[in-house]
């Protein structure tokens, strides 16, 4: 006969199973004194209340109950194109030894690249570490997509409306004007270097050692074109759109405001141009808004002060917090540019709203053996792209009189 084994209940359930048995006691000895007084024909409200509000306990416990019973036995979901536990093992051979395995074949010619496709799991882990080191991934939206260029239909202008009277005529309302904006995915690689004892050290996680070792490269390379890329075989970065004064900044430009003198800010109230930065976009993208500048315009800008000698920039009084400038925090990027003339040294607004990063899925290794003997190479690529979405979220101060 074929033994049958239970597993044993978490310890969530067993509480729920206990609550629900203690009640169920309670129950039947008040339910008891409730009939022993009705046989005696001496029905007492207490009592009635009393059971009442323990049936009333005992249905809440045995939904609790249910509840939990009913996710346990749902299967679990598992992750968008998980990896089988075979696959991730012919990984790490690929990698320790160069041994292509047939889980592994699946993934060696891949639109993604020249070389394995990474499980899922190693991708994933590679991009929440470039998340943690990369400024402009914290601040922007990221989408991960399946084709080479991710397309958008952005509306640049909305459905036009109007007023009319209970009887009047309803003419026909301009139509929407849409833009298709266009985000292709470019190509960014690297090729970190190990020696074989290395890699034979089965101590060694190879996913943490591979991303450690491409995540400064790869993040100092996306933020720079995220800044100031000019598009091609690149993202491209927010500084390299056509800019107009703000008041006359039209769909495709992003609108600037002058920091009131030629070379720098202005001797006497310099926070002056900040504050109209500040309110140079409109007001739905100031709440999520943040500034952006490199150190040596923040190590400038922070010894500000207002009309009344109280300094505008407020650091951070908490490990992983932004310091504040007037009432917004500060996002220092070194790709930005340094204070001088006809330069855009400060951006500010809603990245969230305002620029697009798209990572094109899988991350694709090749191990090269030969090309730096006695090292072996890893020659990594992952495809990225990026670009403005909505020109009116971001804004820029400009290093000009006017």
């Amino acid at each position: 006969m074929k033994e049958t084994k239970h597993a044993v209940a978490s310890t969530e359930v067993r509480a729920a199973l206990h609550d629900v048995l203690s009640a169920f006691e309670a129950f039947k000895t008040a339910n008891d004194q409730r009939l022993s007084a009705l046989e005696k024909k001496s029905s007492d409200p207490l009592i009635d209340d009393k059971v009442e509000r323990i049936e009333q306990g005992l249905q809440s416990a045995q939904s609790r109950l249910d509840r939990l019973m009913s996710q346990k036995a749902r299967p679990e979901l598992s992750a968008p194109s998980p990896q089988p536990d075979e696959t991730k093992s012919a990984w790490d051979s690929y990698m320790r030894s160069g041994r292509v395995t047939v889980e592994l074949k699946a993934g060696l010619s891949t639109g993604s690249g020249t070389g394995a496709l990474a499980p899922y799991e190693t991708e994933r882990f590679i991009e929440r570490r470039l998340a943690q080191v990369s400024p402009m991934r914290s601040l922007a939206t990221v989408r991960t997509v399946g084709a080479a260029t991710f397309r958008k239909p952005i509306s640049t202008a909305g459905v036009a409306a109007g007023w009319v009277a209970e009887t009047a005529s309803r003419p026909e309302t301009d139509p929407a004007t849409l833009s298709l904006m266009e985000f292709p995915a470019a190509e960014l690689y690297a090729s970190p270097a190990a020696t074989q004892a290395l890699l034979d050290d089965s101590f060694i996680n190879l996913d943490e050692w591979l991303a450690a070792e491409i995540e400064d490269s790869f993040a100092a390379q996306e933020t720079a074109a995220f800044v100031s890329g000019d598009g091609v075989n690149k993202p491209k970065g927010f500084l390299s759109y056509a800019t107009a004064a703000n008041p006359s900044a039209s769909w495709g430009q992003i609108g600037y405001v002058a920091s009131g003198a030629a070379s720098g800010f202005a001797a006497s109230a310099p926070t002056d141009a900040l504050m109209d930065l500040i309110y140079a976009p409109a007001a739905q993208y100031r709440p999520n808004a943040h500034f952006v500048m490199n150190r040596r315009t923040a190590a400038t800008i922070r010894k500000f002060k207002d009309a009344d000698g109280h300094y505008i920039w407020q650091p951070t009084q908490q490990a992983g917090q932004l310091p504040q400038l007037l009432g917004y925090p500060v996002q220092e990027i070194e790709a930005m540019p340094d204070i001088a003339a006809n330069a855009t040294p400060v951006a500010f607004g809603d990245f969230a709203r305002g620029y697009l990063i798209v990572d094109r899925a899988g991350l694709s290794v090749l191990r090269d053996p030969y090309s730096a003997k006695p090292y072996v190479l890893f020659y990594t690529t992952r495809r990225v792209g990026g670009g403005v979405q909505n020109f009116d979220a971001l804004k820029l101060l400009k290093v000009a009189a006017s």
